[in-house]
């Protein structure tokens, strides 16, 4: 599979929420000063990348900002932890500008 497909989802059917189909769950979600971050760390090569979505509704319409790290960690539960981690940085640099 080519590196673009990997990088924007061309590869691994995904449920509407994120997550692998037929795969585990979503990570867990975190409210932060009026954001909601949800970690949605995915399988890659043995291990889990860092992956998450950004959300605030802004002037009535949902806002999204999904990213994905370079990182990947043994568990499930390691990436999803670094992706709220993750989230919340972008939140504290970024603020409503990461919906650009």
């Amino acid at each position: 599979m080519s590196f673009f497909k990997k990088l924007f989802g061309g590869g691994a059917a995904r449920d509407d929420k994120g997550g692998q189909a037929g795969g585990g769950q979503v990570g867990e979600t975190l409210d932060y000063k009026g954001y909601s971050i949800r970690a949605t760390p995915f399988a890659a090569e043995g291990q889990y990348q860092t992956c998450g979505v950004v959300s605030r509704t802004v002037d009535g319409e949902l806002k999204e900002h999904r990213f994905i790290r370079a990182d990947r960690l043994a568990s499930k539960e390691a990436a999803a932890e670094l992706a709220l981690r993750k989230g919340q940085q972008l939140v504290d640099e970024q603020g409503d500008g990461m919906f650009g």
